[in-house]
């Protein structure tokens, strides 16, 4: 009887848990997501978000986001809120998914320059075929075509930029590192728009990171913008009044 009991409760308590996350995605609940796979392959996951209107005359801005820490599909309902709150009329997201790991020290993002045997494709060829995928299905803006990083989403998000021909044209990177030795040639940036938002107060991507990307990305003959923000690591004050800010900065015609 006992058992039973337990057994109950415990089932009452993951229906709890279950309510709780329900309700807690109660104000983006109406946001359009489609789960999506490029070329059917499993470990090319990425979510479509927002796609539910008629494209503008020009076609939709779009804004792939590298999630941090791990990169699952668990920041969904953040991203959902990110295109809710943060991005103007006309864009849609992206929402890349990192091939999961049992090991705690894989790259989270592997590159061209920076590869990790969970996966035999890098992230600058993952983020095309996404965006082939999705110029397959809407009418996209070329010239708004940009990648949010944030912590371990920032190096591939800089990576990408730098590859050839690349189609970004501008990145926004936050909290995270700078480590050129691991990117593509730092002349690749010329051109290109950089909009960095780092906290001071960040100990576990040190401020110093921001300043020599702006430093060095800039000597490249890249436009670079960095915001301090307070609080440390993480997201922090404002967000999607920061998000917001640094999409419409990259958006501004030179």
């Amino acid at each position: 009887m006992r058992s039973v009991i337990a057994i109950g409760c415990v089932f009452v308590v993951i229906l709890a848990c279950v309510s709780s996350v329900a309700r807690a995605q109660d104000d983006v609940a109406n946001v359009p997501s489609q789960d999506l796979r490029v070329a059917g392959n499993d470990q090319q996951r990425y979510f479509l978000i927002g796609a539910k209107e008629k494209a503008p005359e020009k076609g939709f801005g779009l804004l792939l986001i590298l999630p941090g820490g791990d990169g699952s599909a668990d920041f969904n309902p953040f991203i959902k809120r990110i295109w809710q709150n943060a991005l103007p009329q006309g864009h849609l997201v992206a929402q890349l998914v990192a091939v999961p790991s049992n090991n705690q020290n894989q790259t989270v993002w592997p590159t061209a320059k920076s590869r990790d045997p969970k996966q035999k494709f890098t992230t600058e060829e993952f983020l095309l075929g996404v965006i082939k995928d999705i110029k397959a299905k809407q009418k996209i803006d070329d010239a708004k075509v940009f990648a949010l990083g944030w912590s371990s989403g920032g190096p591939a998000v800089y990576a990408s930029t730098l590859m050839k021909d690349s189609p970004l044209k501008g990145a926004f990177v936050a909290m995270s590192v700078f480590l050129p030795a691991k990117l593509p040639p730092l002349a690749a940036a010329k051109g290109q728009k950089y909009f960095l938002l780092q906290s001071p107060q960040d100990q576990v991507t040190k401020y110093q990171f921001a300043k020599n990307a702006k430093t060095q990305l800039t000597a490249a003959g890249a436009e670079v913008e960095l915001r301090d923000y307070e609080g440390g690591h993480g997201w922090q004050g404002d967000v999607f009044g920061n998000i917001r800010a640094g999409v419409e900065w990259l958006a501004k015609e030179r």
